[in-house]
């Protein structure tokens, strides 16, 4: 080392601590997990909300001739689509809740400054949040699965036509393939007595050519990979909360308040 004579050079080396200092204060975990979860979020809430839209209209232009058939199906989507907006604002709010919490943890830890330090108080914080994202990634990893239930219909219903397309190629006859059919009612969408409520032949397979069987199909994957990306968010919320709280703990039981 040697002395530092110009006050200037003093002045920049002392803000490149204060940078440094601020930059270690950040928590990194956290911040990652805030950017998923508002990334996932996005995708979940605003395909997701499409997507219930557009099966709206394929049920009941292709499967359901009576108003009475999907009218179940349609309260239903439309509280869905209410909860959906629900959801977006409170991950919104619980997101920057959680990233305060550990800039307050990382700063308490790291003792960067003087008026952030492990009380009774910031641990119980911590553990409450522990509890909280540890609920609600079980509760995320219900709707996950939910999710994968229409992108498994599609799924099926996209198989059943391209089976269908090849039958049509080498069989000259439609009553060859007329038999493969798509029940909707299978699946919970309509009730049992919905007429048709499924869809057979080259009926099925002009559903599957339609553009809007596409699109639902491209706007339920998203919210599936959406659902994925907030549950990723979650887990790594839980695991930085918890750090957190244990080194508070730790902290606490060795007298650094």
């Amino acid at each position: 080392m040697f002395p530092v004579r110009q006050p200037w050079l003093c002045k920049a080396l002392g803000c490149y601590d204060s940078c440094i200092r601020c930059i270690g204060a950040v928590p990194y975990p956290s911040l990652l997990a805030t950017l998923l979860c508002y990334a996932g979020m996005a995708l979940f809430c605003g395909c997701g909300h499409e997507a219930l839209t557009q099966t709206e209209v394929l049920v009941e232009t292709y499967f359901a001739r009576n108003v009475q058939d999907f009218v179940v199906m349609a309260s239903f989507i439309k509280y869905f689509q209410y909860v959906i907006y629900g959801l977006a604002s409170f991950f919104f709010l619980y997101g920057i809740l959680l990233l305060a919490e550990g800039f307050y943890a990382t700063s308490a830890v790291k003792q960067t400054f003087g008026e952030y330090r492990s009380t009774q108080c910031g641990r119980c914080l911590s553990l409450t949040f522990v509890i909280v994202t540890y609920i609600l990634a079980f509760i995320w990893l219900a709707v996950f699965a939910f999710t994968a239930i229409p992108v498994f219909f599609l799924f099926n219903m996209e198989h059943t036509c391209h089976n269908i397309n090849i039958l049509a190629e080498t069989t000259p006859s439609i009553n060859q393939h007329g038999w493969i059919c798509m029940d909707a009612r299978q699946y919970g969408l309509l009730p049992w007595n919905a007429m048709p409520g499924k869809a057979c032949g080259m009926t099925l397979a002009s559903i599957c050519k339609a553009s809007e069987f596409y699109v639902t199909y491209d706007l339920y994957i998203a919210a599936f990979a959406g659902a994925g990306i907030t549950l990723l968010a979650l887990f790594l919320y839980l695991v930085a909360t918890t750090y957190n709280y244990a080194v508070l703990r730790f902290l606490g039981r060795k007298g650094i308040r």
